[in-house]
């Protein structure tokens, strides 16, 4: 039997002015065959969708505010267990697990073409000056012949870049071994807000009981005041690998010992990096930025209990 079609009739006044009353199905029916004749199907009209795509949009906008707000925020102390470097595996008997030194074509500290020129301009409105700088990358050489007036002195793990580095009399290498793994970066950033050993008023020294302190430099770092420290090492995008806390934590110490230095913390986009850099350089003394550089400048506090004041 093919399906029911309905008929459509013209919409006339009706020449009966009362019409007897229509069974309920009976009207249900007509009701049907006036909107299907009409074209009386939902329709979605501008002024209704308008109300929609605000509501989309501003939600949209406050999720991507409430993100930024948690990601640039000044931190408190990161949840137990929270992640603070990305992990990845890596074999128990590799030597670069072992030894703790990225491969020879680690690229990670790469400088983009801006953040060259930013570290750049920043030196030559120093110099001659007193630069110190956490990592031996081939870009840095450049630093060493801008700063011909001054001083530099780099501080790196490896030995394959080390070998590769002609020291002067205007430049100097030394190696370290880092005595802390990505993998603990909570325990110490913990163990430093914990631990009045750990506080500014105490020098680096080798019977320095704060495991964030580097007390294997040469005499020169710590007596030297410095008027740029860079922290471009040591490797730390590895759960295995060294970590920039106790170098980051140094940079600190050793800056409110001058008058005024200014630290550049590069791969501030890295949980460790960022971290670190709000705890021991400060939130206050953030002066400038490009890239994956973070530019504090410190004034010398000698007599400083604290970091960050509140």
């Amino acid at each position: 039997m093919p399906p029911e079609v309905f008929h459509c009739h013209p919409l006339v006044t009706p020449l009966i002015p009362i019409l007897p009353r229509v069974p309920p199905k009976s009207e249900l029916k007509r009701t049907m065959q006036n909107k299907y004749c009409q074209g009386g199907r939902m329709k979605f009209t501008k002024r209704k969708l308008i109300p929609v795509l605000v509501f989309i949009l501003l939600s949209a906008s406050i999720l991507r505010l409430l993100k930024l707000t948690i990601l640039t925020s000044s931190p408190s102390l990161p949840p137990a267990g929270s992640p603070l470097v990305r992990q990845q595996k890596c074999p128990s008997l590799s030597p670069i697990c072992r030894n703790n030194i990225p491969p020879a074509n680690e690229n990670a500290s790469i400088l983009t073409e801006k953040e060259n020129r930013f570290l750049l301009d920043l030196v030559s409105r120093r110099i001659p000056c007193k630069l110190l700088v956490f990592g031996l990358e081939s870009q840095y050489l450049s630093l060493a012949s801008l700063n011909a007036g001054g001083f530099t002195i780099f501080i790196e793990d490896n030995p394959e870049k080390i070998s590769t580095m002609k020291a002067t009399n205007k430049t100097s290498v030394y190696k370290v071994e880092y005595q802390t793994i990505a993998a603990e970066a909570y325990k110490l950033l913990k163990h430093a807000r914990e631990n009045p050993d750990c506080s500014p008023k105490f020098r680096l020294s080798k019977l320095s009981r704060c495991k964030l302190a580097l007390t294997n430099l040469p005499r020169e770092v710590y007596n030297t005041k410095w008027d740029v420290v860079v922290v471009d090492g040591p490797h730390g995008d590895t759960p295995d690998s060294p970590g920039r806390m106790a170098a980051i934590y140094t940079a600190g110490i050793l800056a409110r010992k001058g008058n005024v230095t200014d630290i550049l913390v590069h791969d501030v986009d890295r949980m460790i990096e960022k971290w670190f850099s709000w705890e021991f350089l400060c939130e206050k003394n953030l002066v400038s930025s490009k890239g994956r550089f973070w530019n504090f400048r410190i004034l010398g506090e000698p007599n400083a209990t604290t970091f960050c004041t509140i």
